[in-house]
């Protein structure tokens, strides 16, 4: 195959499968058990698009293929590879959300806004880079309030698409700046246009980080995460704090590394205070939380400051602990909003002291959220644990001691909101309730998605070997 065709290869797949979904739809259309096929396709489609990419797309030297347009390296492999596996353990959480599971539109929106995620993290050009995060965007404001006879879904979508717009404004300026004052839109023939700092490129800089810092939810752009995620369909806000976030990430590493390497200690500096300010408001704000959505929005706030603290270091080093971070919480939150959803839709409410007692009502999903919360909490052996230590030590060893400092007091802050999650789990009863006579029956798409999820935590977390290596050979691809 054409380097062309392998640059974008699951992006082909993923749209066979959109068209399969199009095409099947009408025939299923008048029976509403087939109907749930769309989501078994769609999981199963992206599946196999992620087997065939892993088979036959694997980069050897990095290059840039249509024109300039994609970079096809290690660095946008990975990232597409957790693209696709999030986004099939997606449509398996949307398989059983009523008014969402036997819609082929929702399904389409997913597989629309998955072909934007994995252009992000490949783009090397600024055009194709907007384009990208708005083929990814425009989705997820549909989907976030896809539910129109739910008030607070019908209100998550319009704020996310009110504030996303702003944002893409700002983005969009920025990136104007940077043609206009580089006069190229390749990321590679950037870095000798920006060779120090001046009110020029502190502005530049500014706008840009402020519509990388929405998309990934970075305090203080982090405004608009609670309410989305409260009022989103769950397994949207668990695609939404994963995988967008992840993208997110991937394209702030790849535009300043590779753009900007000239004036890094200037962005450092700002990208470690938002960092501080992420983790700290994350937080602090998730102490009061008495909505579990919510304190995983102010928990995903938190987590992207921790993931910053490793592209602050700015070595190779750093963004090996970036991308291991980002592999192994894309796996835990992904746990994390598969369990709520599946609680939440037998028991109708996501506020926190619903949950007392689920440890007898259910214990198995009771266990899965313990692996998963102690994971998001950064405990052994799991993969938070590995992710926190490698994020801490890059930013030790590129002299950000203050920065770490304030991470390893949050974490430790994370620890008592997380824990208290689980002390109603385990240690609370229902009032005057049998626990045992009202179970929390898991459906067989949640089942499959859950114990994928776990295991994979359990293995960030004990076998670092091969997930380092493949943080090792995308950092690499960058530095190359």
């Amino acid at each position: 195959m054409s380097l062309n065709i392998l640059a974008v290869l699951p992006e082909i797949l993923i749209l066979v499968v959109g068209i399969l979904v199009l095409v099947l739809d009408p025939f299923w259309k008048k029976d509403e058990q087939r109907r749930v096929n769309l989501g078994w396709l769609t999981a199963g489609g992206l599946t196999v698009a992620l087997v065939l990419s892993l088979l036959l797309d694997r980069p050897a030297d990095p290059a840039l293929a249509w024109g300039g347009m994609v970079r096809f390296d290690w660095l946008a492999f990975v990232f597409k590879m957790f693209i696709l596996f999030a986004a099939a353990i997606t449509a398996l959480f949307f398989m059983d959300v009523e008014r969402l599971g036997k819609r082929a539109e929702a399904y389409l929106l997913l597989l629309a806004a998955t072909i934007g995620m994995c252009l992000m993290v490949s783009s090397s050009d600024l055009v194709m880079l907007f384009l990208a995060i708005e083929t990814t965007s425009i989705p997820m404001y549909v989907l976030a309030g896809f539910m129109l006879d739910d008030k607070k879904s019908t209100e998550a979508g319009f704020k996310y698409l009110l504030f996303g717009a702003m944002t893409s404004a700002i983005f969009l300026y920025g990136l104007s700046l940077v043609y206009g004052f580089s006069g190229t839109t390749q990321l590679e023939n950037m870095r000798s246009y920006f060779l120090s700092l001046n009110p020029i490129s502190v502005g530049v800089l500014f706008l840009l980080v402020v519509g990388l810092g929405f998309k990934i939810s970075l305090a203080p752009f982090h405004f608009w995460a609670p309410d989305t995620y409260e009022g989103a369909p769950t397994p949207v806000a668990g695609i939404l704090s994963t995988a967008s976030k992840a993208a997110g990430l991937a394209v702030l590493i790849r535009l300043f590394i590779t753009a900007f390497p000239q004036v890094e200690s200037n962005w450092q500096v700002i990208l470690a205070v938002l960092a501080a300010l992420s983790m700290t408001i994350g937080n602090l704000v998730a102490l009061a939380q008495k909505n579990i959505k919510r304190l995983l929005a102010y928990s995903s706030i938190a987590h992207a400051g921790y993931a910053l603290v490793g592209v602050v270091a700015g070595t190779r080093f750093g963004i090996e602990a970036v991308v291991y971070y980002l592999i192994a919480y894309v796996l835990t939150n992904l746990a994390a909003f598969g369990i709520v959803a599946a609680f939440g839709r037998v028991a109708g409410s996501d506020d926190i002291r619903a949950y007392d007692g689920l440890s007898r009502r259910s214990p198995y999903l009771a266990l899965a959220m313990l692996v998963a919360f102690l994971s998001l909490a950064g405990m052994p052996p799991f993969g938070g644990f590995i992710a926190k230590v490698l994020v801490f030590a890059a930013a030790v060893e590129a002299g950000w001691y203050w920065l770490v400092i304030v991470g390893i007091i949050n974490s430790v802050v994370g620890v008592y909101y997380y824990l208290t999650v689980m002390k109603y789990v385990y240690l609370y009863r229902m009032e005057g309730e049998n626990e045992e006579a009202h179970p929390i029956p898991v459906t067989r798409p949640y089942a499959i998605a859950i114990v994928v999820l776990t295991i994979g935590i359990i293995l960030t977390g004990t076998l670092f070997a091969p997930w380092f290596g493949l943080s090792t050979d995308a950092a690499l691809s960058l530095f190359f």
